[in-house]
């Protein structure tokens, strides 16, 4: 096991009617400003719970953080908190939201350009303090100091992390996916699925319990998963489910192991040129990205094959071909199309996106820096 450090501050309140919990949570002198996105809070009654809890406190609202959250939208939000003097911010919504709401708490305090913060890595030295309301289940973004923002502009897709705006509490009320459209449900599953295989699908270092985390999260979401779909989806599976999602990317099942993140890495060129979801991105890489790599890859591949899927692994070739067949299955199984071409993308985008990887330095990739541009390059083209 590789060392590392794991500090995780983020309370979380799991369970239906805990929304309520988030009047304890802020301090009561707190001015505070509630972001989310395009309004479906409104819709589903988590608007009104939300209001019932901070009926005692001064607050305001900012809507319109979109999926893939902008730098533009994001900097109107940051103008409103300067001019109205409003220091904490409530995440209302998904990981677009929540990411969309760290950046603000940078930028809000931030000297200089915030692009910076972005393009740059500039530090972050301070941040007004973040609360979630988690209204879908998939980034994880509300236990974790990551965050991803886009720029229409530019058509860039930067990441940042700082400890400085890692929520202080998240709220995890299964209920609140009752709600969901199909297409959120299928884009959680899948989000939280790669982002395990991201931090387990690599190469062993002996770390046990890690991996048996992980593969307990795997086994969860492939069996799960596909219930969220069906028409008498019960409690219990929302719970698991969101869980899950949380459980992927809180840095636990990372601690102590390598990491790969090269499939993020191709789509989130993939949303910034073609605008698809991050999780559609994510199905389309991940099973070409699995071929490619084998061999960097085999043991592990094989455990996931053994351990996962429950496969012979005695003919490791044909274990292999199975696993990635099998996870590509899985998810067709929640309703993830897996192809470029599923969504009207055509052979153009291999020069487009692998450019966009040269334009930023993403020429080696994987936990390996074995993902070369040319082998995104042949990654993208055979995801077409």
């Amino acid at each position: 096991m590789l060392n590392f450090n794991f500090y995780n501050p983020t309370e979380i309140f799991f369970g239906e009617g805990q929304i309520a919990e988030i009047t304890k949570a802020i301090p009561s002198e707190a001015k505070v400003l509630v972001v989310y996105g395009g309004g479906s809070i409104h819709k589903n009654g988590i608007y009104e719970q939300v209001s019932a809890a901070l009926s005692e406190f001064n607050w305001g609202e900012f809507a319109g953080i979109e999926p893939n959250p902008t730098y533009q939208t994001c900097m109107q939000a940051v103008e409103k908190i300067k001019a109205e003097e409003f220091n904490y911010i409530l995440a209302v919504g998904g990981g677009s939201v929540i990411d969309g709401s760290k950046f603000i708490a940078a930028a809000a305090n931030f000297e200089g350009e915030p692009w910076d913060i972005l393009s740059k890595g500039a530090e972050v030295k301070s941040a007004l303090p973040i609360g979630v309301v988690l209204t879908l289940p998939a980034t994880g973004s509300e236990s974790n100091s990551f965050s991803v923002v886009s720029n229409s502009e530019t058509h860039d897709k930067l990441p940042f992390a700082s400890i400085l705006v890692q929520p202080k509490f998240a709220v995890l009320d299964p209920k609140v996916m009752e709600t969901l459209p199909t297409r959120q449900l299928t884009n959680g599953v899948v989000d939280a699925f790669v982002h395990t295989m991201e931090q387990y699908l690599t190469y062993p270092v002996d770390a046990k319990v890690q991996d048996r985390f992980a593969e307990g999260l795997l086994m969860t979401l492939m069996e799960e998963g596909p219930k969220l779909l069906s028409d008498d989806v019960d409690y219990k599976t929302r719970a698991n489910v969101m869980w899950s999602a949380t459980m992927a990317l809180n840095g636990l099942i990372g601690a102590g192991v390598p990491q790969d993140w090269a499939t993020h890495m191709i789509g989130h060129e993939i949303t910034a040129v073609y605008g698809l979801d991050h999780a559609q991105t994510l199905a389309i890489i991940l099973p070409r990205m699995m071929l490619e790599q084998k061999e960097h890859k085999r043991e592990k591949l094989l455990q996931y094959a053994e351990r996962v899927l429950g496969l012979d692994i005695s003919d490791e070739e044909q274990a292999i071909a199975s696993a990635i067949e099998m996870t590509e299955q899985f998810f067709h199984r929640v309703d993830m199309k897996t192809r470029l071409s599923d969504y009207g993308v055509d052979e153009e985008a291999v020069d487009k996106i692998t450019d966009q990887l040269e334009r930023h330095g993403m020429t080696a990739l994987g936990e390996q820096q074995a993902v070369t541009l040319d082998k995104s390059r042949q990654i993208i083209a055979a995801s077409l």
